[in-house]
C-alpha cells in the first residue's frame, strides 16, 4: 500500500474495504471481520448471526444463534407501559420526526431502572459472582462502593431484579426456562435453578433485565457490548407504538386518565379550552 493509499485507508479491525478502480469513495468488496460482506455473508447469514459476527469478531456456534434469537424476541417490545416505549409513543404522538421518536426511545431506555445500564451492571454482577450463592448473598445484601468516577446515579434496587413486583412475571420465567434449556450447562440454568433463592435474597423478583444480562454473559458479551446491544434489540417496539400512536392520536392514547386532586371539573374545563 502507498503511502497516499495509507493516509486514505480505513482504520478499523472491524470493517475493510476494497475501492473501485475508478473511483476511491466507493466501495468494491466490504469485509466484516474479514468475511466479504456483499460476496459471501448476503444470503447465507441471518441477521442476529451478523449482529453476533460484528460484536464479537466471529460467526456464532449454533446454540448462540439459539439464544440470540429468542432473546432478541424477548426484548424486541416491551409494550407501552415501558418507560422507554412511552416516550417513543409520547414523541409519535406529538409529531416528532423519526429519528427524534428513537432518541426519546433510547434516552429514556438507557438507565438503570429496567434499562441497558441495569443490564450492564448486572452482568458485571455476573462477572463478578459467577454461580456461587455465597457470592451472590454478599453482593445482594448491601450496593457496592463505586469503584470508578461516573455520570450514573447508584441503582436503588439490585440490578436484574424488580424493584416493585410481588413475584416473577410470567413472561420473565417462560423467557428463563426457553433460553435455560437452549443454554444447560451456563448461567441461565443456573439462575433458573436458584432464581426463588436470589429473589429471597435480593428481596424483589427477578426482572427480564436479570434473564437478559444471564444469556448475554452466556454468550461471552461484556458488560458494555451488552448495554450497546440491550439498546439496539429494544427499538422495534418503540418504533411501532410510535408510529400506531401517531395515527391514533393523543386522545387515543392507551392508559387511564389521571385523577386530580381539587379537580375544577369538566365545566371550568370547557371554559378554558
Amino acid at each position: 500500500m502507498s503511502d497516499k493509499e495509507s493516509r486514505h485507508s480505513i482504520r478499523s479491525s472491524v470493517w475493510q474495504e476494497e475501492a473501485e478502480a475508478d473511483n476511491p469513495f466507493a466501495a468494491a468488496a466490504c469485509y466484516c471481520r474479514g468475511y466479504d460482506v456483499y460476496g459471501d455473508l448476503l444470503g447465507k447469514i441471518t441477521y442476529v448471526e451478523y449482529l453476533y459476527l460484528l460484536f464479537k469478531g466471529e460467526r456464532p456456534e449454533p446454540a448462540v444463534t439459539a439464544v440470540l434469537e429468542m432473546l432478541a424476541v424477548a426484548l424486541a417490545n416491551p409494550g407501552p407501559r415501558d418507560p422507554s416505549v412511552h416516550a417513543a409513543m409520547a414523541a409519535g404522538v406529538g409529531g416528532s420526526t423519526a429519528a427524534s421518536v428513537l432518541m426519546a426511545a433510547l434516552a429514556v431506555g438507557a438507565g438503570s431502572h429496567g434499562g441497558a445500564r441495569e443490564i450492564f451492571l448486572a452482568l458485571e454482577a455476573w462477572k463478578n459472582n459467577g454461580t456461587e450463592l455465597a457470592n451472590w448473598r454478599s453482593a445482594l445484601a448491601g450496593p457496592a462502593a463505586p469503584t470508578r468516577l461516573q455520570v450514573w446515579p447508584e441503582p436503588e434496587h439490585p440490578p436484574g431484579f424488580d424493584p416493585y413486583g410481588k413475584r416473577c412475571a410470567n413472561p420473565v420465567r417462560q423467557t428463563l426456562s426457553h433460553l435455560a434449556a437452549m443454554m444447560p450447562a451456563g448461567r441461565l440454568a443456573w439462575l433458573s435453578q436458584e432464581r426463588e433463592a436470589l429473589e429471597t435474597i435480593a428481596g424483589h423478583p427477578l426482572a427480564m433485565t436479570g434473564v437478559a444480562a444471564a444469556a448475554l454473559a452466556d454468550m461471552d458479551f461484556s458488560a458494555s457490548e451488552g448495554e450497546m446491544l440491550a439498546l439496539l434489540l429494544r427499538l422495534p417496539g418503540a418504533a411501532i407504538h410510535a408510529l400506531e400512536q401517531g395515527r391514533q392520536g393523543f386522545r387515543q392514547f392507551p392508559f387511564f386518565e389521571l385523577d386530580l386532586e381539587n379537580d375544577p371539573g369538566p365545566a371550568f374545563r370547557e371554559e378554558q379550552a
